[in-house]
C-alpha cells in the first residue's frame, strides 16, 4: 500500500502562500458523511507517491494533528484511504498549488478515470512503416476502491495489418473492474503511411493551384492595364 503523510492545515485563503513557499502544498480530504479537512503536504513526498499510485489508486494518509486520530483506541484503524480526485497547478510554473483527496468507501464503488499504456510491439508500424494511432488515453471504470488498476495496459502486438485494431471489449481486465465506455471504441489503430503520402501530396497540390490561380489573376490585372494605357496614348 502507498503511504502519505499530512498535516492538519490552519491557514487558508492568501496565508496559503507561505505553505507554497516552504515547498509544501494546501489540500483538502472529503468524500461522503465525511467532514472536510483541511491539509498541509510536503510537496516531493505528494510528487513520488503520484508517480506511484497515479489518480486511481488507493493511498494510505496519515494525517498529524487530526483529532479524530486522538481519539482513537489502541488497535483501531488510524488511516484514512484516499484516492487523488483533483490536481491544481499553476498556469505559468506548472507546480502543484492544490491537492483534493477523496476519502472512499470500501465497500462501495467509485468511479475512475484510469491511464492506457501501451505494451508490446505492432509488426504493421515496425516492418510496415505505418503510423499508430491512439484514439482514447485513458478510460473511465468503476470498482470498488481496492479494486482499482493503476494503468490499463494495452496489448498493441496483434496490430500486424492496417486492417487491425483494439476496441474497448478487447481489454483485459480484472472481473471486477467494469468499464463504462461503449465496447465497440476503438482504442488503438495503425494508418497506412500511404495516407500520409496523399495527405501531403494533395496539401501540395492545392497550394500550387493556389500559386497559378493567382499568377492568372496578375496576368488578367497587366493586360487590362496596358491596354487601358494604349487606348490613353
Amino acid at each position: 500500500m502507498i503511504s502519505l503523510n499530512a498535516k492538519i492545515r490552519k491557514e487558508t485563503g492568501k496565508k496559503t502562500d507561505a505553505l507554497r513557499e516552504a515547498n509544501r502544498i494546501p489540500a483538502v480530504v472529503y468524500g461522503h458523511k465525511v467532514k472536510n479537512l483541511p491539509l498541509d503536504i510536503d510537496y516531493k513526498d505528494f510528487q513520488k507517491v503520484l508517480r506511484e499510485a497515479g489518480e486511481s489508486s488507493l493511498i494510505e494518509l496519515s494525517v498529524e494533528g487530526d483529532p479524530a486520530f486522538a481519539k482513537a483506541s489502541a488497535g483501531e484503524e488510524k488511516k484514512k484511504m484516499v484516492l487523488i480526485h483533483e490536481i491544481q497547478k499553476d498556469p505559468v510554473s506548472d507546480k502543484f498549488i492544490h491537492i483534493d483527496f477523496f476519502q472512499a468507501s470500501l465497500t462501495e464503488e467509485v468511479q475512475v478515470k484510469v491511464p492506457l499504456v501501451l505494451d508490446g510491439t505492432s509488426l504493421a508500424v515496425k516492418d510496415l512503416g505505418g503510423t499508430l494511432v491512439k484514439n482514447i488515453s485513458e478510460l473511465e471504470v468503476k470498482a470498488l476502491a481496492k479494486n482499482l488498476p493503476h494503468e490499463i495496459k494495452v496489448d498493441i502486438s496483434g496490430l500486424n495489418t492496417f486492417e487491425d485494431h483494439i476496441l474497448v471489449k478487447d481489454l483485459m481486465l480484472p472481473k471486477d473492474v467494469k468499464i463504462m465506455a461503449k465496447p465497440d471504441e476503438i482504442v488503438v489503430s495503425v494508418s497506412a503511411p500511404a495516407k500520409v503520402e496523399e495527405d501531403l501530396a494533395k496539401e501540395i497540390e492545392e497550394k500550387v493551384e493556389d500559386v497559378e490561380k493567382v499568377e492568372k489573376e496578375k496576368k488578367a490585372e497587366d493586360i487590362v492595364e496596358e491596354t487601358a494605357e494604349e487606348k490613353n496614348d
